[in-house]
């Protein structure tokens, strides 16, 4: 792998992505880039260029915390500062399996022992203040890592409280990922941080691939030469760069366009303030970046196509992005706001009410038209399924006992990161009190009268309880008896729900249909839970009710699955009335078939919940028979709402 960066300016392509970080690096203040695109687009490959870019940074020599000598930090753990230095920004890149501890920092255990002092060894939060924190595959970082980075970009500083330490530093950096939407969205948190958002496609173009390869090429065969034959037009970018950083505060932002942005984003009923502030920022580092005195109308709409695409999602399945014609519109609308006059007194006292119509038709979606109601449709056989319910809150479903899987937020398990429990001597990490706490009474018998002695005896290790994700494979009734319009709206309205759950809680999903003469598997286990909405919405009814070949079927991915990923808990969510019509084999009785499904499941010691779709006065019980079969928990769908029944669904058995 060549050590020589690929330059910036010989990216081919990718103007959004690559306008998108010089105004980044003009002015820190927007929040940073969200790259998306699929693999093999150069994402890495351009954010890493951009360091090179960076104007040099203004450090107080021997600081391990990169404080400014204009400005030191009179809280940091480093302070008194003397002197001035120059050295390099840096892009510090912050690996999706990183340790709780590589972030943020720990306790400098060797001193602690040898010395006797509590000593702070910074984390990646210390090396990215006042630089790059690149993170890679962002929407697969564990959330507990999310959590921390988000208090640190919130706030500029980083707190640690742990094993004894009490530190807080500066940690202003610019936040860049990197993500792959095929292998599963953001949290929405994480996602409305990054100031701008870029959709990164091949070019389809052959002569711009041609070029790619060709540039490509040429940099493998001789990274410094290419690197040199560049190096102009880098410093060129890196000159430019660093004048709008200084023509940045006379940037003037007339009230006309205060007021375009301030109705453009009310035109896409975006959530608080934030892209207000964001599009205005980018549209000020715009305007310094062409050389401007003033923002105009095109560094508006250059802004709002960067910062405004993943904020107007309004479900955590709606596609992200802006459709032209709808931005369009929104401009033209915005336009009349700016050229009206102000209010001489705002309304309602200039409070922050949100605005009755938007602005631009179609912004807000109606009731019939929210991501559950685009999966209705007509009913009967190969009819697609009723309207959901609108805001069905599901209740949490979760395995029992103590995991070990992936992080996540819905079954129990023992995790690296999480609340410590304990002290134990097969616990990760080193639990320093518990070490200490071992050692102590030895040190008579080890004749000790100054520092600690410490052997391998003594050492503890942490154990931890966290939260896992969990692999939901829902296996959804489609079948005839199910078909009524009325029932199928509660269905699919509650496995939506479901799904938007899972979306949350970072679990893998599956999802297998009963219809017709056999059962079939819809979407085979995957990360990405739009794919599953995106096949719920093209669920048919009608036809007969195959339950124990979906059982079956069930079980062979759920096994496949446990050969791949055998430390993933699976939960097995089946959505039926129980009425089975489709023997497993010739002359067979359904239920009974499906019955001795279930219980060769049970046998895997999967984890199952059944929800009873059974309606009417008289009811058969079908579903509950299938529910003890499985050895798992039986609930009725309108008892699924967390809005009728308050806790937690335990699935009786435990992988």
């Amino acid at each position: 792998m060549p050590e020589t960066g690929f330059p910036f300016a010989a990216v081919v392509g990718h103007d959004d992505l690559r306008t998108a970080l010089l105004l980044n690096a003009v002015h820190p203040g927007i929040g940073g880039v969200l790259v998306r695109g699929e693999k093999g687009t150069a994402k890495s490959t351009v954010v890493r260029a951009l360091s090179a870019l960076l104007p040099p940074v203004e450090v107080v020599p021997g600081c391990r915390f990169a404080c400014d000598p204009a400005a030191p930090d009179p809280r940091c753990p480093d302070a008194p500062h003397d002197g001035a230095a120059s050295r390099p920004a840096r892009l510090v890149e912050l690996p999706v399996g990183a340790s709780e501890d590589r972030l943020v920092g720990s306790l400098d255990l060797e001193r602690a022992l040898k010395e006797g002092v509590r000593a702070f060894q910074p984390g990646l939060l210390a090396a990215a203040h006042r630089g790059v924190l690149y993170v890679d595959e962002v929407n697969l970082l564990h959330d507990h890592l999310v959590d921390l980075l988000l208090d640190a970009a919130a706030m500029g500083r980083a707190h640690i409280e742990r094993e004894g330490v009490s530190v807080a530093h500066a940690s202003s950096f610019l936040l860049v990922g990197t993500m792959n939407p095929e292998e599963g969205e953001l949290r929405p948190q994480l996602l409305d941080r990054f100031g701008l958002t870029v959709q990164v496609r091949a070019a389809r173009e052959v002569d711009t691939r041609a070029e790619v390869i060709r540039r490509r090429l040429a940099y493998e065969a001789d990274p410094a030469g290419f690197a040199a034959r560049w190096a102009g037009a880098d410093a060129a970018l890196a000159e430019r760069i660093t004048a709008a950083r200084a023509a940045l505060p006379a940037v003037a932002l007339p009230d006309s366009e205060l007021r375009r942005i301030a109705a453009l984003c009310a035109a896409f009923d975006v959530d608080g303030m934030r892209a207000d502030l964001v599009v205005a920022r980018t549209a000020t580092a715009h305007a310094a970046w062409r050389g401007g005195d003033r923002v105009t109308e095109a560094d508006v709409e250059i802004a709002a196509r960067l910062a405004l695409p993943h904020r107007r999602r309004r479900d955590p399945f709606d596609e992200p992005g802006l459709d032209d014609k709808q931005l369009d519109q929104a401009l033209r609308d915005a336009a009349e706001e700016a050229d009206r006059e102000p209010d001489p007194e705002p309304p309602g006292g200039g409070g922050g009410g949100r605005r009755e119509e938007p602005t631009e038709p179609g912004a807000q979606e109606s009731p019939q038209e929210t991501p559950e109601a685009r999966a209705s449709g007509g009913d009967g056989d190969g009819k697609r399924a009723g309207a959901p319910d609108a805001g069905f809150t599901a209740r949490r479903l979760e395995v029992a006992g103590i995991g070990d899987g992936a992080p996540g937020r819905r079954s129990r398990s023992r995790a690296g990161g999480g609340r410590t429990l304990r002290a134990s001597r097969r616990g990760t990490g080193v639990h320093l009190v518990g070490t200490v706490t071992a050692a102590a009474p030895h040190q008579r018998a080890r004749g000790r009268s100054g520092p600690l002695e410490l052997r391998a005896d003594d050492l503890r290790g942490s154990v931890r309880e966290g939260r896992e994700s969990n692999l939901v494979l829902f296996v959804v009734d489609a079948s005839g008896s199910m078909a009524a319009r009325k029932r199928m709206s509660a269905v699919t309205g509650a496995v939506v729900s479901l799904l938007r759950d899972a979306y949350q809680r970072r679990d893998k999903v599956g999802l297998i249909t009963l219809r017709g003469a056999e059962s079939t598997l819809a979407l085979p286990p995957t990360s990405s839970v739009e794919a599953a909405v995106a096949r719920l919405r093209d669920l048919r009814t009608g036809g007969r009710t195959p339950l124990a070949d979906g059982l079956l079927k069930a079980r062979r991915a759920l096994a496949a699955e446990r050969l791949r990923d055998p430390r993933r808990r699976a939960l097995l969510v089946l959505v039926t009335d129980g009425r089975a019509t489709v023997a497993a084999r010739p002359g067979g009785d359904p239920l009974a078939d499906a019955v001795r499904a279930a219980c060769l499941l049970a046998a895997d010691g999967v984890a199952a919940v059944v929800v009873d779709c059974e309606s009417g006065p008289v009811r058969l019980g079908l579903a509950d028979r299938v529910a003890a079969a499985l050895g798992g928990t039986g609930v009725r769908l309108a008892d699924l709402s967390a809005d009728a029944v308050a806790g937690v669904v335990r699935a009786a058995r435990a992988a």
